[in-house]
């Protein structure tokens, strides 16, 4: 059965060497290059909602398919990430907060890290408007699965209103801090009206996959053009929770 390589990026820009948070970051030099091979060995770059219908079995999962997922949303993803996408025609979604829309990713400071910017609301309309697709990510960047029953719904529900509300168009799809959810939290992000959300289980999403936990794969500041080759064939996953 195929699957799909579903890609999780953070912050892409000129970062110097680093040893930790690695996971968060990836050299804009290596992000083209990493394009590039997606490019010239014709792999196929979906949308998130051609992603869901082959999920769901209503289409057949093309041969090499791939997903572009970036987290936060960030300045740089313009800077950076936006022209090479631009430049082959490749789709991705941005998952948003909606409570740092035009302020700086503060949660960084608990480890002593710079505080990114993070879009501003005219530009998230400059990118719908140039056909990037975007998803909730919560409200505070708060881990749902360690939250109260009162944060988790006031982390999905406020987000998706909120956002909605700004951009005059539907938010379907959501991605977990953190990468941290259990039954409380799949729960309220469906009631809440998302058609999916994804996780930080590594592997490849399989049709017949949870719409509410679907696997992706970290792409890292440490990763070589080998290490980004050998995590686009990685099947093999981490065992979805018990929920």
């Amino acid at each position: 059965m195929r699957g799909i390589s579903i890609l999780m990026y953070h912050q892409i820009g000129p970062f110097s060497s680093m040893r930790e948070h690695r996971s968060t970051y990836c050299h804009h030099k290596r992000f083209a290059l990493q394009m590039f091979y997606l490019r010239i060995l014709g792999y196929r770059v979906l949308d998130f909602d051609t992603v869901l219908r082959c999920i769901k079995g209503e289409e057949e999962v093309p041969p090499r398919a791939v997903a572009l997922t970036f987290d936060d949303g960030y300045e740089n993803f313009y800077e950076y990430a936006y022209p090479v996408l631009r430049r082959y025609g490749f789709p991705a979604i941005v998952y948003l907060l909606s409570g740092y829309l035009g302020k700086e990713a503060s949660w960084f400071k608990k480890d002593g890290r710079s505080t990114p910017p993070i879009m501003s609301e005219e530009r998230i309309k400059q990118l719908m408007d140039k056909g990037i697709s975007f998803g909730s990510h919560g409200v505070t960047h708060l881990k749902l699965g360690e939250a109260s029953d009162e944060e988790i719904y006031f982390e999905v529900r406020e987000s998706k209103k909120v956002l909605e509300e700004k951009f005059k168009r539907p938010f379907r799809h959501f991605c977990y801090p953190y990468g941290s959810f259990d039954k409380r939290a799949i729960q309220i992000v469906k009631e809440a009206g998302f058609d999916s959300a994804v996780s930080c289980v590594r592997g490849s999403a399989y049709p017949g996959d949870h719409l509410y936990q679907l696997p992706r794969k970290a792409i890292s500041y440490g990763d070589s053009i080998l290490g980004f080759i050998w995590k686009l064939h990685m099947k093999n996953r981490r065992k979805l929770p018990e929920i």
